[in-house]
């Protein structure tokens, strides 16, 4: 009998959680979904208090969103883990996906990506996500695993302040069958929008490249602050 345990990493989102805590519990299609767990590194506004009053159970620690899923993750009570950012939305029976993808063996996987608003370029990005490569994947495709395997894997590594969700399943390819299922999140492009579509992709490629090349992770945070923080 799985139980799913949706952990939520936060600083400072409760216009984000008032629209994704309400939405995951209308979507879920069965009672595999044990509870949601809402992982705040030190949130100013209304986060803590919002999740909460939405029925969260919220999960203190320190800033650094590794060190939040950890700490979440070290306190959920499911034996699988779905870490979901807090800007992305979860497709219909996201619960009900999950469980049949474990039905014949234990499975890590993601969903397939999709942006709320997309040009061309960005569906090109989209398109990608359905290829099980490693290369392909990102955080905001949302991760399911089997507690036990995360556990086994060490959980996220706290030296990334950027980078953790890929460094995890560039391990978890390397170890555990993974499945891309066909449904898709869909994700805010607030970001490519802000700063520019191409702009930040190139300054997400760099990003990439510099740690296939065997960059620190001080030297990937250090790119993603002078590059994408200053806009």
């Amino acid at each position: 009998m799985h139980q799913i345990s949706v952990i939520i990493p936060v600083i400072n989102e409760a216009s984000a959680l008032e629209i994704l805590i309400p939405y995951i519990k209308v979507q879920a299609q069965s009672d595999a979904v044990l509870e949601i767990l809402v992982a705040d590194g030190g949130s100013t506004d209304q986060s803590v208090e919002i999740a909460g009053q939405l029925g969260a159970r919220v999960i203190m620690s320190g800033r650094g969103r590794a060190v939040q899923l950890n700490a979440a993750a070290a306190q959920a009570k499911g034996n699988i883990l779905y870490f979901l950012h807090a800007d992305t939305l979860p497709p219909a029976g996201f619960d009900t996906h999950i469980l049949e993808a474990q039905r014949k063996h234990p499975v890590a996987g993601c969903f397939r990506l999709r942006f709320d608003k997309a040009g061309w370029f960005l569906n090109c990005f989209e398109w990608m996500t359905r290829f099980n490569l490693s290369i392909c994947r990102g955080g905001d495709q949302s991760l399911f695993i089997p507690t036990a395997w995360f556990k086994k894997i060490g959980g996220y590594n706290e030296t990334y302040r950027i980078y953790e969700d890929n460094e995890l399943t560039d391990r978890l390819y390397g170890k555990y069958p993974f499945t891309v299922l066909p449904q898709s999140v869909t994700t805010s492009a607030r970001r490519y929008h802000e700063i520019g579509t191409f702009r930040l992709q190139y300054y997400f490629a760099l990003i990439h490249l510099k740690k296939r090349l065997g960059y620190t992770p001080e030297a990937l945070w250090e790119q993603y602050r002078r590059t994408i923080l200053k806009q």
